[in-house]
């Protein structure tokens, strides 16, 4: 009778060290899909500071230009021939595709800039686009390039939001 009870019998399905197993293996679960909408939301700030990064040093350019041309003589008259600010810098982006028009610049790959010689306008085509928020469905943010008197300006066409925070 001592060597019946001795015997291990089969184990319940669902034992103890089952379910603390599961559990380790939810927590762990829950943890990573945490940390992986944590990476998105991340890698959406980090594009949101690229763009505001581009969009200034093409306003600064802009400026530069501007100030360049007060002080040379005669220079007035060419600086508003030059309308790409992409031109003014001394290195472009990696990531710029040229002047395109609008249906090609909407074709172009995820993360581009482009510039518009028909209406005069830089664009960014969101890398992650479920970011950008626009009042007219665009996929690209627009900055129309204006000005009379003084450096040329880069406005937003739209209103546009990223992760709450204004584009502009």
């Amino acid at each position: 009778m001592a060597n019946e009870r001795l015997q291990p019998g089969p184990a319940p399905f669902l034992s103890l060290r089952m379910v603390e197993w599961s559990l380790v293996a939810a927590l762990i679960v829950v943890l990573a899909l945490v940390f992986m909408h944590k990476v998105r939301v991340l890698q959406g700030q980090a594009e949101l500071s690229a763009i505001k990064t581009t969009l200034g040093a093409l306003r600064t350019a802009l400026v530069l230009d501007h100030l360049h041309h007060s002080v040379t003589p005669g220079g007035a008259s060419v600086a508003l021939l030059q309308r790409n600010p992409f031109e003014l810098l001394q290195r472009r982006p990696a990531n710029y595709r040229g002047e395109l028009s609008r249906e090609q610049a909407d074709a172009a790959p995820d993360g581009s800039w482009v510039f518009d010689p028909v209406c005069v306008c830089v664009g960014y085509r969101p890398l992650y686009a479920e970011w950008l928020d626009s009042p007219g469905g665009e996929p690209l943010a627009w900055y129309q390039l204006s000005g009379e008197a003084g450096p040329w300006q880069l406005t937003a066409k739209e209103a546009y939001v990223w992760q709450g925070q204004v584009m502009n």
